[in-house]
């Protein structure tokens, strides 16, 4: 289990990018609102599990808090250290900007394309051991390289250590990517959709090396993943939060069984609908939504960003946008952006919109 102190902390953090529409040419760009206004924190040894659509911002979301993504507002701290400001030339951090960026690692959807296809496995995974720990020689590299290899089940690790990629299966390159991210002893690996390109039959397989070399490293981990399923299992295992995302908000946070057993966002239903396995009905045939169709994240809804497909919105939904609001008063509180947490209020009293009604199903 975790500890308190975050490892890292993001505070109101926004991520927006310009985009043109290529129409014409003397429009002024548009603005797409990939991550708004989120605020989260990651404790030593915990797992967070990212869900949502496409386009919900999440994989955003998920290089902001490592680092590889500036955000355009908010902050994002390791260890009390602003990152992009120790990142300044001439800058004092209290953290060093070169440590920050070990500490902080990346898994990725396709670990094929991050490796390079004309160095050997070993050759791959000691290029960030010369860069980052220097007092190692060439016999203590490989004899750290060989043993992480057995330890994710490669053996012989001598035989793997001199493969290229092309002579591995995609899910030995996932391993060899695991590899890669804790040679750097990291506090944080963003998992960004890490299992999804690989068979079903292996998924449980990785996630299952992924938990028991999270435990023994006491690395934490950010999940990112469309699906609810791979989220479900990592969070659960871990004994840590699922978060659910939805138009560049994270809509509902909190301990993974919790999130799935009393959902409080209208949306984490319909994900809950959409997995067989955690469907709200058993043989529901009918998604708990009023419109299938996702909104224009350039363009984002007014008031509640899921008004438009809600079952429960009102016109109060339309508009005004809700606050976080805690379900409990845990250590790790369940939290969610929805009127419906509260007693009383305008929501209450608003008209509700066309298709949809202010009584729970």
């Amino acid at each position: 289990m975790s500890t308190d102190e975050p490892v890292v902390s993001m505070d109101g953090v926004d991520v927006h990018f310009e985009t043109e529409d290529g129409l014409n040419p003397f429009e002024d760009p548009r603005t797409v609102r990939a991550v708004d206004s989120v605020d989260l924190e990651i404790p030593e040894n915990d797992v967070v599990a990212i869900v949502g659509e496409s386009g919900s911002g999440k994989t955003t979301l998920g290089k902001a808090a490592v680092g590889l993504q500036r955000p355009t507002g908010g902050t994002v701290s390791y260890r009390g250290q602003d990152v992009w400001e120790a990142k300044k030339r001439f800058s004092n951090p209290s953290i060093p900007y070169d440590e920050i960026r070990r500490s902080l690692q990346i898994i990725h959807q396709d670990p094929g394309s991050s490796l390079n296809p004309h160095r050997t496995v070993e050759a791959s995974l000691a290029e960030p051991l010369k860069k980052y720990q220097t007092d190692l020689g060439p016999e203590d590299r490989e004899a750290r390289i060989l043993a992480m290899l057995e330890r994710v089940g490669m053996a012989p690790p001598h035989d793997y250590a001199q493969r290229y990629p092309h002579q591995l299966s995609g899910g030995e390159k996932q391993r060899v990517a695991l590899v890669r991210a804790l040679l750097m002893n990291p506090d944080l690996i963003l998992a960004d959709e890490a299992v999804s390109a690989l068979d079903v039959s292996l998924r449980v397989e990785v996630m299952d090396l992924m938990l028991d070399l999270q435990e023994q490293f006491d690395t934490s981990f950010l999940f990112i993943s469309h699906d609810l399923s791979n989220a479900r299992y990592l969070a659960e295992h871990a004994g840590g939060r699922l978060g659910v995302m939805y138009l560049g908000e994270l809509v509902e946070l909190g301990e993974a069984q919790e999130v799935l057993q009393n959902p409080q966002h209208p949306y984490t239903k319909v994900l809950k609908w959409a997995t067989p396995s955690l469907s709200l009905e058993e043989g529901a045939a009918e998604p708990p939504v009023r419109e299938i169709d996702i909104p224009d994240p350039v363009d984002p809804p007014s008031g509640c960003r899921f008004h438009t497909r809600c079952p429960h919105a009102t016109e109060h939904c339309k508009m005004t946008a809700p606050d976080v609001r805690s379900v409990d008063d845990g250590a790790r509180a369940h939290r969610a952006s929805c009127f419906r947490l509260e007693e009383d209020g305008e929501y209450w009293e608003s008209e509700p919109l066309e298709g949809a009604q202010l009584d729970e199903e």
